[in-house]
């Protein structure tokens, strides 16, 4: 019987939100993570981890980071959890869909408010 990737993921979504919930005990991970959600390639050796991260500039950094060094941790702590031969590596990535939604959704405001909308500024 082949297993499904999907069902492999969302195994994996639930797991690893209990487990940065309640096995992690990193003072760096204090911050909101939330996991969005999870993509297993067709092989099941690899499972990234979307990740939104609530504060931003250097503390979402260090965050990621955080996540990035405890990924062996995650995966150890996952294999007796998923059942299955070979568990994934697991791959922290952020995702920054929720702040552009945000972003979406104040300029629409502004333009039913009749506010002037300005240009974000471009990074060099």
């Amino acid at each position: 019987m082949r297993i499904r990737p999907e069902r492999v993921a969302q195994l994996i979504h639930r797991e690893v939100a209990d487990i940065l919930e309640r096995r992690m005990r990193d003072p760096r991970l204090s911050h909101w993570v939330s996991i969005t959600d999870v993509q297993v390639n067709q092989e099941l050796t690899l499972a990234r981890v979307f990740v939104s991260i609530l504060p931003g500039g250097e503390e979402r950094e260090r965050t990621l980071e955080t996540l990035a060094h405890a990924a062996g941790f995650v995966r150890h702590e996952l294999a007796p959890r998923l059942g299955l031969r070979e568990v994934p590596e697991i791959r922290f990535d952020l995702d920054t869909s929720i702040e552009k939604g945000a972003r979406v959704e104040e300029l629409l405001r502004r333009i039913k408010d009749g506010e002037p909308v300005e240009e974000p500024e471009e990074e060099s």
